[in-house]
């Protein structure tokens, strides 16, 4: 039987999950495709979800806290940061998954000298990203536009500033996971701002992928290591279609088209 799964977001035109998704399950030899889907209101997730007769379905910007509502159940991580990222239908009940977090983590283990982090924005992904490190045992900091995101951050004791009573100091690595330089030329925070921030870092990652970001090129003149958020994707792609097949494959037999396809295919 047929098993068909998208990619709900706003926008989600440049979306390259049905790229990796469906060469991995044609290598695989798995009955099943993978699309994308433009969604206009979050509210109307789960009605699209059941009406497209879904096995299950990813989440992006800026959907992931209206899909942790309307699940019926929710596991693991997702549970403390109240964003979902993969949904499963199973047993009639639609359950919930973020796989971004470990996703994020896997993508930068590797980094050595990190102590302080500062994550710019307040939405479901700086949630995943923040939950995570900090169980890692980094510092984390959040800045964002307006203070009243950050209830969330400050309820669960972070560090919290936003634009108007932040005072930069020095992070070693600075993460954007605002939607700044998507689809414009825009930054983050303010350039000055940057500037100052940059200064004193190590590292500078953008959750968004495949393109180098207004924030990542003012990272690379500072002279900053700079990653976009393409291995971020990977591993948290990796987790979901593991979660999609209820773990009949195992990671590395996975993650082997998936690395192909974001070689050779994008």
């Amino acid at each position: 039987m047929s098993k068909y799964f998208t990619i709900f977001g706003n926008p989600i035109s440049h979306s390259i999950s049905p790229l990796i998704h469906n060469y991995t399950i044609k290598t695989l030899q798995i009955d099943g495709c993978y699309g994308r889907t433009l969604l206009e209101n979050g509210n109307d997730l789960k009605k699209k979800f059941l009406n497209l007769k879904l096995t299950g379905a990813n989440i992006t910007v800026p959907f992931k806290e209206n899909a942790y509502n309307l699940c019926d159940e929710v596991e693991g991580i997702a549970q403390n940061i109240q964003a979902v990222n993969t949904i499963i239908k199973k047993n009639n009940k639609l359950i919930g998954f973020n796989t971004d977090a470990p996703g994020f983590y896997e993508s930068i283990k590797s980094y050595k000298n990190i102590k302080n982090i500062l994550i710019l924005g307040a939405g479901g992904t700086a949630k995943a990203i923040s939950f995570i490190l900090k169980q890692k045992g980094y510092k984390i900091t959040l800045l964002n536009r307006s203070q009243k995101r950050l209830d969330f951050f400050i309820k669960n004791n972070f560090e919290c500033y936003y634009w108007d009573n932040f005072i930069p100091t020095q992070y070693d690595m600075i993460i954007n996971t605002t939607s700044a330089g998507l689809n414009d030329l825009l930054l983050p925070i303010k350039k000055d701002v940057l500037d100052k921030l940059f200064l004193n870092a190590k590292y500078a990652i953008d959750v968004i992928y495949n393109k180098q970001t207004p924030f990542l090129s003012l990272a690379k003149k500072h002279n900053l290591i700079i990653k976009d958020g393409s291995d971020m994707l990977l591993y948290q792609a990796v987790l979901a279609f593991e979660i999609f097949f209820d773990f009949k494959y195992p990671k590395n037999v996975i993650e082997k088209p998936m690395k192909y396809a974001f070689k050779f295919l994008l």
